[in-house]
């Protein structure tokens, strides 16, 4: 190993080191960057070195952040915040879980179900984790607790729930995502689709499986309603919004009758239309909601700026070369190193936040898959195919970091609204199942990945 090896491996420890002293992410990233410069430098003066990092590595980050603030696509950003966050605020979720809860009032397990079934159009239509697990907490954990769930089958359900908003879209993340790699975003949004629906039924499945051998964990409600044609119009009614502004934001992308930047500022139209239809729009609201929009956003877009500096420092030192010679030495053929990228990927995701590893990690190792020879077939119509395939195994595995301790976010916004009997061991057992059936879901798409690219393949052969 090289002197600039041993640089890139201590800076990696040491951000990963000072993460735990309670600092924001951004000034630790940013931090790291500079300190590492001035030691390159003063490495290169004092010691005859040559690790390439001086005031110009500094210069040139400069140049990085002002690209990355003119960046078109990343404007959809602030606009799916804002989305996700009036359509909280519009009072459709509620009326949904009302509806629905009688749809399946009659299935052992079926209030989990609706749970399952409002997280995932809550998905597709905010993509806000924090929103999505908070609002079917509060909607849904007492009405579980009242009608006999078993604490840790309701708390699990509502945390892996809520964490389907990462990846099906319209995804804050894969926007990210498509950014750092120069892929199209309509194409991740495509090949997400059957991934986000595999988690939902996965997640139904064992709902419906694990009540029916263990039926006292999930008790039939004793004043539920018999099924007819009023419940079920009911139902549509509630469902009819939020799949309208489904289709108004996807269908546009797909369609290709806009690009996701202007489809972003439809949807964000469209989940206020809704809340001022649901008269739930007024000044307050709207002040709350644009206060969060800035919050959540600043956040996001300054751990960009850390990130950026962080990164053009790890490429100066080679980090990129560290890591491709790395994986390309493993003796395990092509599939044997993606999964120890995933599983990586996986362990990463109990000490990073996805936006980390999404803006470090995931362009380091990107290069490599483009290397490996897997030959996955886009149909002569969807470019970098392979790519858009590893993206969705590597959103799959981020979505795991949101119920992994010890900074698994679903877990502390669940705990935020829990009641305070349950405590947080209370939820660690109930996402472990869920954990388990997201790397199920893993596994399969690593087998099939047509599963992925099928829809892609079917909007641009048509």
């Amino acid at each position: 190993m090289e002197f600039n090896d041993y640089l890139v491996i201590a800076m990696f420890l040491t951000f990963i080191s000072l993460l735990f002293t309670g600092f924001p992410v951004a000034w630790v990233l940013g931090g790291v960057s500079v300190w590492f410069t001035v030691v390159g430098w003063a490495s290169d003066t004092y010691f005859d070195t040559w690790t390439g990092l001086d005031y110009l590595t500094l210069g040139m980050s400069v140049n990085r952040i002002y690209k990355f603030m003119d960046n078109w696509v990343l404007v959809a950003l602030p606009m799916f915040i804002f989305m996700g966050l009036m359509l909280d605020r519009s009072g459709i979720a509620e009326k949904l879980m009302k509806s629905m809860q009688n749809l399946f009032g009659s299935v052992r397990g079926g209030l989990a179900v609706t749970v399952t079934t409002i997280g995932i159009i809550l998905a597709a239509s905010t993509g806000i984790i924090g929103a999505s697990v908070v609002l079917l907490g509060l909607l849904s954990l007492p009405a579980m607790m009242k009608q006999g769930y078993s604490k840790t089958l309701a708390l699990g359900t509502i945390a892996g729930s809520g964490t389907l908003g990462i990846l099906i879209p319209p995804s804050i993340m894969l926007v990210i995502m498509a950014d750092q790699l120069g892929l199209s975003v309509g194409d991740l949004f495509m090949g997400a689709v059957t991934p986000g629906i595999i988690l939902g039924l996965l997640y139904i499945s064992y709902i419906l499986a694990f009540c029916y051998i263990n039926p006292d964990v999930a008790p039939l409600d004793a004043d539920r309603k018999p099924l007819n044609f009023k419940v079920i119009w009911d139902i549509f009614v509630s469902i009819l919004p939020p799949a309208l502004l489904i289709l108004a934001v996807l269908g546009s992308i797909f369609a290709g009758i806009t690009t996701p930047t202007e489809a972003s500022g439809v949807g964000a139209l469209g989940a206020t239309l809704l809340a001022a239809a649901n008269k739930k729009l007024n000044w307050t609201v709207i002040v709350e909601v644009m206060k969060s929009c800035f919050n959540t956003t600043a956040y996001i877009f300054a751990i960009f700026l850390g990130a950026t500096c962080f990164a053009l420092v790890l490429r100066s030192l080679g980090g990129d070369e560290l890591i491709e010679r790395s994986l390309m030495a493993l003796p395990f053929g092509p599939y044997g190193v993606m999964i120890i990228i995933l599983a990586g990927v996986f362990l990463l995701g109990f000490f990073l936040d996805w936006i980390e590893i999404t803006l470090i990690v995931l362009p380091l190792i990107a290069p490599v898959v483009s290397t490996l020879g897997l030959n996955i077939d886009g149909g002569g119509v969807v470019e970098n195919a392979e790519l858009v395939w590893f993206v969705m195994l590597i959103a799959v595995s981020l979505q795991t970091s949101f119920l992994t301790p010890p900074v698994g976010f679903a877990l502390f916004y669940l705990k935020g609204v829990c009641p305070p009997e349950i405590k947080l061991s209370d939820i660690y057992k109930g996402v472990i199942p869920f954990i388990i059936l997201q790397l199920t879901g893993l596994v399969i798409i690593l087998m099939f990945p047509n599963l992925v690219l099928w829809l892609p393949i079917l909007a641009y052969g048509n």
